[in-house]
């Protein structure tokens, strides 16, 4: 069960104006199930991606990032079930021929087309099912179908992950609406995920990648579920240029601000999200690590607490043995640290200070934090002003059955 996270409701999430979905049954893996999306884009939609960063990614990565160099996206074309990873030329050649059929139906260019996929790694990815469900997507494609997309993402999620919120940007009300999903192989750069993220915002071609990469940096660059790296990550912003307001050019104007700001508060939940449901999580934790010289090297000692077994386990099992998280703080790499210096903090609990156990502290009161779903390490190294957070979850008995499984 995901950790204090609801399912969405349709009527929460707001449509974009200029872009409609759809959603069909293409038996790519399983029969049953929502599993081939398309997002259709009216003309002068601004588009831009970030994308995983591991050094073997899919072949719908390799496309995406070809066409957006290209410009002027009208089309997405998502498919769960097959990842298309692992997959040599062949996986290219169908990525692209995936693009050509929607292409051919929508009577655009095939560069036109951002293709995506997640699923099982190494396998052909089923083209002539693609094919054959694009037209009962198409039929499907409405603005208000956001769930339904949330829906037909999904792998190994157990609740769909969809957010909207409106702000006020040059004077006109924009809205944004997203959707992502992802619940195991979860870490940064990016994090398996998929992200999509909409707005009527005006916002200028020249600066949706530094807007995509913002937000990511922000929001799905900060979680963690099981330290892999996936093949296939991606995270798409679309602004489709339909508010009343002059376009933004500039993240650091005023209209700027208030776009990032809207737009980041959906980024995070839709992170935060994947993160709460992740495979087998019972506790939802923050690691936040203050004091450090610079905000990489807080991250660089939060990451080491949020992707060690023997911290995820222990929270799991609500076994205070909190000495693993002092010992992550001290093998993340940072060569000059003063350990003497090292505070620790689950919540209200002060358990370490200078460097070894609060005298005040007792156990009775670090495990019951631990039992509680969401929780929050605090660590301060007394170098400096910087800080920053990170988002993990626990390590459970079913995070090894779920992926043991996986295939079968």
């Amino acid at each position: 069960m995901a950790v204090n996270l609801s399912a969405p409701r349709a009527g929460d999430l707001r449509p974009v104006p200029g872009v409609t979905i759809g959603v069909a049954e293409a038996g790519i893996r399983k029969a049953n199930r929502k599993d081939l999306t398309v997002f259709l884009l009216e003309p002068g939609a601004s588009v831009g991606g970030v994308f995983t960063r591991n050094r073997f990614c899919a072949a719908p990565v390799q496309v995406c990032r070809e066409h957006l160099q290209q410009g002027d996206i009208r089309a997405f074309v998502v498919n769960t079930g097959n990842a298309n990873a692992g997959t040599g030329e062949e996986g290219l050649v169908r990525a692209r021929a995936t693009c050509i059929a929607l292409a051919r139906k929508l009577e655009i260019s095939p560069q036109q087309v951002l293709p995506f996929s997640t699923g099982v790694i190494m396998e052909p990815l089923p083209l002539d099912r693609i094919e054959a469900g694009l037209p009962a997507a198409l039929a499907d494609a409405k603005p208000d179908h956001w769930l339904r997309a949330a829906e037909g993402i999904m792998t190994t999620d157990t609740v769909a992950k969809a957010f909207s919120a409106t702000a006020r940007v040059g004077g006109a009300e924009i809205t944004v609406t997203g959707i992502s999903k992802g619940a195991g192989m979860i870490r940064p750069n990016m994090a398996t995920m998929l992200g999509f993220l909409a707005t009527d915002a005006c916002v200028a071609q020249s600066l949706m990648q530094q807007l995509a990469f913002e937000l990511a940096e922000s929001s799905f660059n900060r979680v963690t579920v099981d330290g892999d790296t996936s093949t296939n990550d991606s995270f798409i912003v679309v602004a489709t240029n339909k508010a009343q307001h002059a376009q933004v050019t500039r993240l650091d104007s005023d209209d700027g601000r208030a776009l990032l700001a809207a737009m980041r508060q959906v980024a995070q939940q839709l992170a935060q999200a994947i993160v709460r449901d992740g495979e087998g999580a019972t506790k939802f934790i923050a690691v936040r690590v203050e004091g450090g010289r610079d905000a990489q090297e807080c991250r660089q000692v939060a990451y080491a607490i949020a992707h060690s077994p023997l911290v995820k386990t222990a929270f799991f099992a609500s076994d205070p043995n909190l000495g693993r998280i002092l010992a992550a703080v001290g093998y993340a790499g940072i060569d000059d640290l003063d350990q003497t210096r090292i505070d620790l903090w689950l919540d209200d609990v002060h358990v370490a200070r200078s460097g070894g156990r609060n005298p005040a502290y007792r156990e009775e009161d670090g495990q019951r934090v631990m039992k509680q779903q969401e929780i929050t390490i605090r660590v301060g190294l007394g170098r400096g002003e910087a800080a920053d957070t990170v988002w993990t979850c626990d390590f459970s008995h079913e995070y090894v059955s779920i992926n043991a499984d996986y295939r079968s």
